[in-house]
């Protein structure tokens, strides 16, 4: 499975920004490399985010590439500066008894991006689960056995839902299959309560539900679960991470990402309205009642 650092999306927004200058001031890469005595493929590696700036060598580049916008080098140097910092600074590194890797990293990148839009089959997605049925979730995954391991996961899954408010929240749209209604988690009063929460969360303007219904039949998307995860400025850093039992994959290379934009934008469009979507939830919510 790869692991994709928030640091490497950092790095490579701000290798994008860096090409993008040298490109403007008419720079060769070989040029470039001159400037900091280095190699060409130095030079690309610092475009591609896969190695880290210093800030000696950001400060000749952005001299020798003519920047003189204050705002523009103070925002490459901020973006070097959070590129370089350790995923640990992070509030959920206190949590890493019950964290793998992998969902650290996701946790990570939530933390940067700007909007996600995901494609849910079987469960709500995580951003807006409430405690109970998050909680069901976790136990039936046997991932975690003790009550303070899973009341610690639990209490990170609502921790992260913090990036859908506040001043600055992320966009997100999510896609659910109708089974996702259907799947019947911690029992009738846990969904009516799930459902009924995710039509409250939709009343914000950053939150888009729709639910694509069992009658649509058959579409390209149905495959499985992922989210498309977009970051401030520059849409190549956009990544997809794609859900499965044994771990997460996380998927970068331009045709791929363009593949999973495909398949979201053909679920959304064949999935009701969001206001009709908000009704067949609400119809949901009311089959569960005693």
């Amino acid at each position: 499975m790869r692991s994709i650092k928030s640091s490497t999306v950092l790095g490579r927004q701000l290798g994008d920004e860096l090409r993008r200058f040298r490109e403007n001031a008419g720079f060769s890469t070989a040029a470039a490399a001159e400037v900091l005595d280095c190699t060409k493929g130095k030079i690309s590696r610092i475009e591609n985010g896969h190695v880290p700036v210093r800030v000696p060598d950001l400060t000749a580049l952005i001299q020798a590439y003519g920047v003189e916008e204050s705002e523009a080098r103070e925002r490459l140097s901020a973006l070097a500066r959070r590129a370089n910092r350790r995923r640990r600074e992070g509030w959920w590194h206190q949590y890493g008894a019950v964290l793998g890797e992998a969902y650290r990293d996701q946790i990570a990148m939530e933390a940067i991006c700007d909007s996600i839009r995901t494609y849910q089959v079987q469960l709500v997605p995580g951003l807006l689960q409430t405690e109970e049925y998050g909680r069901a979730v976790t136990v039936a995954s046997r991932a975690w056995e003790t009550p303070e391991e899973i009341d610690q996961f639990v209490e990170v899954r609502l921790t992260r839902q913090k990036r859908l408010v506040g001043e600055s929240p992320m966009e997100f749209w999510a896609v659910l299959a109708e089974g996702v209604l259907r799947q019947e988690v911690g029992g009738a009063d846990v969904m009516r309560a799930q459902l009924e929460h995710m039509v409250a969360m939709a009343e914000r303007p950053n939150i888009t539900l729709q639910v694509l219904p069992f009658s649509r039949g058959a579409h390209s998307g149905m495959f499985g679960p992922y989210l498309l995860l977009s970051f401030p400025q520059v849409a190549s850093l956009d990544l997809v991470l794609s859900e499965t039992p044994t771990g997460n994959v996380w998927l970068e290379r331009e045709e791929e990402v363009a593949r999973y934009r495909a398949l979201f934008d053909d679920a959304r469009t064949t999935a009701l309205p969001p206001t009709e979507s908000l009704a067949l939830i609400r119809r949901a919510a009311k089959e569960y009642q005693p």
